[in-house]
């Protein structure tokens, strides 16, 4: 894929294009828009398309090139680029009236709802009771069927007593003014068949075996079947409400290589998210997904983490932008990790003459804390701190841009010459040629930058000691005080940063198989301000290496917008050990291995999936059913998602046989259990008849 070579004349050509002529709905920006100095918003991919056909005279295409590379090729013609913020719509159904918040919504093109993911669905009666989905063992949640079938599952009894010929001539769906009614409420798939060959249709289970199967395809399809439901059936004031958004441009695509788009998996909004552990999460703080192996466990951990970080739009890992990503850290215990991956702790590190030291590095909990800890903190700054702040760095920016490195030369107070031989994010390294005790020292970055956001006037080292709360003078506050003049020198020369206040984010961090290290030596005195009730500096604690920190009194704490989650196999034999100050400090939540069957959807095989339900529940009432053994060694769903590479055999041989066979290891008929395992699974064993025959024979 490449662009097309358009000159920035033309791109201005088609923004004036667009003012005219306007944007296609199929031509909307789902991720990125090109903003101009007035305000007004356009897409990247279809500005270039635009430019393309002014400047060359070809046909109006976006097919050759994605999103991305429109955005980078505008901006580096100097457009400004934003990142678009999606929004959720609401649209309401009643027996008089179909109103969508989106202004872009017609019933007469209702085809358009191919462009949209469902969010949330209920049903409302007049006096503001909300019914939901009861969803059935292994459906698919909050899909493009779930309207219909809250309309199936309210007016049941209604639409079971029709006849059949009002059944057969019950609206269902029309696209536009001018097109057919499709019409109909069927008792089975092939009775549906009959009249409409197609795979675009929705089942409803009711009464021990009996179905509802009627037409349904995109998001809006069934407005028209739910809205006659209402009618015949409501009463005044009823209404159902469907929350939706726009579809990522990686769902788009994702889905138009799929030959069955209706049966995209969504799952359940719950109080502003789509999952109902999420919203489980945002109130305990710190949550441990508990239960048999295979539940779907590490995986569930991830469709929170996105559920929650994209504020309910998406529960795909991958559809998180990099900058979102960054509100995510994954780590997963063992025996061996310790504080020192965990917290922080000292680290060999090659001195510049070639020696082996120790440094002091953080691990990755305190990696994240301090991400979590800034956006925090920042978010309770107001916009004229923020851009002091950004002029600061700014200005910093400049002046380290500016400075040759190794070469210009800088004196303290005293006169001492020094020069400045490299910056990092954390330290300013400087050379002092004229010092024989202490030739190269590294001061603290963070100290100039404080100096700096003060707004104070320092005259004089004992105006630094005195704001940082010393009783002495350190040796670094010289060189800070010389660099901070000379920042302040050149200063003036750059301009007022505008900025707006920070958002507040949301930050999760995953702990997965969190039972399988030791907890205390890991976590260390973090027990106290792990607790949900100690969150914030009211938690702050003192590390074990504070004394090597750059100031000894600063404090470690968990901020307020930090959560936990955890995951834990029942059956790992180091569950028993797990620290009752951990268990006090984290909500349990058990994922049984019948729970999450919906992720076998990603098999995309209903067929398949049927049958490795059923396989699954029949091996795992026969584990139950083994004295010694429970609903903790059940086998999970996630196991089965290996179908897609392996059959059902392999499946057995390769990865649930092993493990079984350790579950049972010493027990008495260990050869009769497995055979008990192997005919529930539906496994044939290839080999046991040829033992047999052989054993009879020698006999």
């Amino acid at each position: 894929m490449s662009i097309p070579r358009v000159k920035k004349e033309s791109v201005i050509e088609a923004l004036k294009y667009l003012d005219a002529n306007g944007v296609p709905f199929h031509n909307q920006s789902t991720k990125y828009e090109l903003v101009t100095d007035d305000g007004k918003r356009y897409p990247p991919k279809y500005v270039v398309a635009i430019a393309d056909h002014l400047e060359n005279g070809t046909d109006i295409s976006t097919g050759g090139f994605n999103a991305v590379e429109a955005k980078n090729f505008l901006e580096g013609q100097g457009f400004s680029i934003a990142t678009k913020q999606q929004e959720k719509f609401e649209l309401s159904i009643t027996a008089e009236s179909i109103v969508s918040t989106d202004e872009r919504f017609t019933m007469d093109n209702i085809s358009l709802g191919a462009n949209y993911k469902p969010l949330d669905v209920y049903f409302q009666k007049e006096n503001g009771v909300a019914v939901k989905r009861a969803y059935s063992k292994g459906e698919r949640r909050n899909s493009n069927q779930t309207l219909p079938r809250i309309a199936c599952q309210v007016f049941e009894k209604q639409i079971a007593s029709l006849s059949v010929e009002e059944k057969e001539s019950f609206p269902v769906c029309r696209y536009t003014p001018n097109s057919e009614m499709i019409c109909g409420i069927f008792a089975s798939v092939d009775e549906y068949k009959r009249h409409r060959n197609t795979i675009e249709y929705m089942t409803y289970g009711y009464d021990n075996g009996r179905q509802f199967v009627i037409y349904c395809w995109n998001i809006f399809s069934t407005i028209r079947f739910v809205q006659e439901c209402l009618k015949r059936f409501g009463d005044p004031g009823d209404k159902f409400v469907l929350t939706y958004r726009e579809k990522d441009e990686k769902e788009t695509v994702a889905e138009e290589s799929k030959a069955t788009a209706a049966q995209e998996e969504l799952v359940q909004q719950f109080k502003g998210y789509r999952n109902p552990f999420s919203s489980m999460l945002i109130e305990s703080k710190n949550l441990i997904f508990r239960g048999a192996p295979g539940t779907g466990k590490s995986y569930l951990a991830k469709e929170i983490a996105a559920d929650i970080i994209s504020n309910g739009y998406f529960d795909d890992y991958t559809l998180l932008t990099d900058e979102q990503k960054k509100q995510v850290e994954f780590v997963q215990f063992h025996p061996s990790y310790d504080y020192s991956d965990f917290v922080e702790g000292l680290r060999p590190k090659v001195n510049d003459d070639g020696t082996i030291g120790f440094e002091l590095q953080d691990g990755i909990f305190k990696k994240f804390l301090a991400r979590a800890r800034k956006n925090y903190e920042d978010s309770q700054k107001s916009r004229e701190t923020v851009e002091k702040e950004l002029s600061v760095q700014e200005a910093m920016a400049e002046f380290f841009a500016s400075v040759e490195l190794g070469v210009d030369t800088f004196k303290t107070i005293n006169g001492n010459e020094f020069t400045i031989i490299s910056v990092d994010d954390s330290h300013i390294n400087i050379s002092i040629p004229g010092n024989a005790t202490v030739n190269k020292l590294s001061l603290n970055l963070d100290e100039v930058r404080r100096m700096l956001e003060s707004g104070l006037r320092f005259d004089k080292i004992k105006d630094i000691t005195t704001f940082f709360g010393k009783s002495f003078a350190t040796q670094a506050y010289s060189y800070d005080f010389a660099i901070y003049k000379a920042i302040k020198a050149q200063k003036g020369t750059s301009s007022k940063m505008q900025a707006k206040q920070t958002e507040l984010k949301k930050y999760i961090f995953i702990i997965d198989e969190i039972n399988r290290g030791e907890i205390s030596k890991i976590f260390g005195e973090l027990f106290f301000a792990i607790d949900p009730g100690y969150r914030g500096k009211a938690g702050e604690i003192s590390t074990q290496y504070s004394n090597l920190h750059p100031n000894p009194d600063e404090k470690l704490y968990i901020p307020e917008n930090v959560y936990i989650i955890g995951t834990m196999n029942d059956i790992d034999r180091s569950v028993d050990s797990f620290d009752f100050a951990m268990r006090r400090r984290f909500r349990f939540v058990e994922l049984r291995a019948d729970e999450r069957l919906e992720m076998l959807a990603l098999l995309e095989n209903e067929e398949q999936e049927a049958e490795a339900i059923r396989r699954m529940a029949a091996l795992n009432k026969e584990i139950a059913s083994v004295e010694d053994l429970n609903e903790n060694y059940q086998i999970g769903a996630s196991y089965f998602l290996k179908l897609k590479t392996l059959n059902f055999d392999q499946l057995w041989t390769d990865y649930l046989q092993p493990l079984l066979q350790e579950y049972i290891q010493g027990m008495y008929d260990e050869e009769g259990i497995m055979k008990r395992f192997e005919e529930a699974y539906g496994y044939q064993n290839p080999y046991r008849g040829d033992v047999h025959e052989a054993a009879q024979n020698q006999g």
